[in-house]
């Protein structure tokens, strides 16, 4: 059983998500929270596998309620869900520590999968969208004068990485898919989970688009 905390301020919104999620088999709703501040505390107390996320609330915001709930270490996925399908947002999201981004137009069964794939430790956002996002705002990484930035060996937790593992998590920043992956180092694509898995591992990484982050961050992968 999936456990899910909704996050939102408009009572109707939580409702129409309380409906569709109680009627899954494999869902269970512990609770509603209407700004950032309630869901951190309800968090805490019911521990949730998934929550809800919306951006704007009153009070604390959904992307600073998101950076606060990671940084304490909570269990808990964020699958952010808002209405506004803007790049800032879902960038803001992410770099926050959320596992994925979702606009509230999305159809129910892809809500349903979003939450499965989340709880599941897997990420929502596209591989391609992650990069376009990242694209868009890499000037807001830090860069070292005259370099372009610090090089990726510097970084601990690349240097943690097999000479392939760091290879896999350069890919895998290019937007690459697991199939991908395993047609281009002639890999059994269970072999590619499986350094996939690692990487995550040794990196802190929560979910696939926190290795992206990473990857960017430590400068394996540039902007296009």
């Amino acid at each position: 059983m999936t456990t899910v905390l909704i996050a939102d301020d408009q009572p109707m919104q939580r409702f129409g998500f309380r409906m569709l999620l109680e009627s899954q088999d494999d869902m269970t709703v512990v609770g509603e929270a209407g700004n950032g501040t309630e869901a951190i505390n309800l968090i805490a107390r019911h521990q949730p596998d998934v929550s809800l996320m919306d951006i704007r609330m009153p009070g604390l915001d959904g992307i600073e309620a998101t950076r606060r709930i990671i940084r304490s270490g909570a269990r808990t996925r964020i699958l952010i869900v808002t209405t506004f399908d803007l790049d800032e947002y879902a960038y803001d999201g992410l770099r926050a520590g959320a596992s994925g981004f979702l606009v509230k137009d999305a159809l129910p069964e892809e809500l349903l999968s979003g939450i499965r794939a989340v709880a599941a430790g897997d990420a929502v956002v596209a591989p391609s969208l992650t990069r376009r996002l990242l694209d868009a705002y890499a000037r807001h990484l830090p860069a070292t004068p005259g370099t372009g930035g610090p090089p990726a060996t510097s970084d601990p937790r690349i240097t943690a990485l097999t000479d392939r593992e760091r290879e896999i998590l350069t890919v895998i920043g290019q937007g690459w898919s697991n199939t991908e992956i395993a047609a281009r180092f002639h890999l059994a694509e269970s072999t590619v989970k499986t350094h996939v898995t690692r990487i995550l591992a040794k990196t802190g990484s929560r979910d696939r688009v926190q290795a992206v982050i990473l990857a960017y961050d430590s400068r394996l992968v540039t902007p296009a």
